[in-house]
Formats: structure tokens, sequence, C-alpha cells
């Protein structure tokens, strides 16, 4: 059976092809359609488009992530709209200027902040859903060149350095797409 990842983005697609070590097919490569995501939660956001890509292919198995940063001193901003809180289309680029921008209006250098992420699975045995959280801070500043969207100014707990300056490998140890993956894999394992 086939397992489809519900995302055009290249940084999830990979992390999630190395972290369950299965491969995974866009789903752009089979089916040309745009998902809007309307949901409040992570984990609404991950359903709509895991079952959305589930009903155009009912034979497979459909994986979706819905993930994002939430910073409390900035009302737990911009949480489910990390992917887009410079606007629609925005790059991580200026996602992650956005926030710094918003951070050094506030006049904060580094406050507590979490990632989040949902996994949703849509299968002919029904849906499912799984969380991660990864815990730290946020700085005013981007540092390093690893990693994709905010990972350049977060410095997860109980480390000195941002997610854009660790290796991978211990990113794929510690991050909340790992963890609710890690979940994910026992589902997967039950249905495949």
């Amino acid at each position: 059976m086939q397992i489809i990842l519900a995302s055009s983005n290249r940084g999830k697609i990979e992390e999630i092809q190395r972290m369950l070590a299965i491969e995974v097919v866009p789903y752009k490569e089979l089916v040309d359609i745009d998902i809007e995501e309307t949901g409040t939660t992570f984990a609404q956001n991950a359903l709509i488009k895991a079952k959305t890509i589930f009903t155009k292919l009912p034979q497979s198995i459909v994986i979706a992530d819905d993930s994002g940063i939430s910073v409390p001193a900035l009302d737990y901003r911009p949480g489910i709209y990390s992917a887009r809180f410079a606007g629609e289309g925005a790059s991580d680029k200026q996602n992650l200027a956005k926030l710094i921008e918003e951070l050094k209006i506030k006049g904060i250098k580094k406050t507590p902040a979490y990632y989040t992420a949902a996994i949703a699975i849509a299968s002919p045995l029904g849906t499912f859903t799984t969380h991660g959280w990864m815990w730290g801070e946020v700085i005013d500043e981007a540092r390093g060149d690893k990693g994709f969207g905010y990972d350049p100014m977060f410095i997860p707990e109980g480390f000195d350095k941002t997610l854009g300056e660790l290796d991978k490998e211990v990113k794929d140890r510690i991050s909340h797409r790992a963890k609710a993956l890690k979940l994910a894999k026992i589902v997967l394992d039950r249905i495949l």
C-alpha cells in the first residue's frame, strides 16, 4: 500500500521520510489539489489535509503534518499560522524575519516558546492523530543554517545552540515532529 504525504514542504518531506525510515510520496506528484486549512488547532488542520487527500486516493495511507511554533509572550502567535505568519505564500525566511521583528518591537531578546506537531493518518481502517512538543526559547536573531522554518531562532530546552546550529541527528532525536512521528509509527505498524 502506498504511503502519501499531504505536504509539499521539502523540509517536512525529507524529515518525515528520514524519521519514519519509509518512502513517502508527496501528494502533489499524484493529485493536483489545493487544501484549505480551516481548522483552529494543529490536529484539525492535519486531519483536514489527510482526509482531503484520502478522499482522492482512498486505497492509500495518507500522512499529514501540521506544526508550528507558539510564543506565549506574543499571545501564542504565530501558532497555527506559522507557515503563513508573514502572509499567504510567505517563505520560511520571511516568516522567520517577521517573528524576529515582532520580538524586537516588544523589546524581547529571549523568551519561552514551544513547537507543536500534529500528525494525522487517514487509511481504509480509519483516521488517527498523534502529537509531539518541543520546549525551549526563541531569540531575536537567526543563528545557523541547518533545519528550516523557525529553527535558526529556536533554542531547545537543555541546549545553548539553535536548531539552525545543531546537527540534524540531534533534531531528529528531540524535535516535536520526531516525538509525534514515533507515535505515528506505532499506528502505521498496526495498519500496514
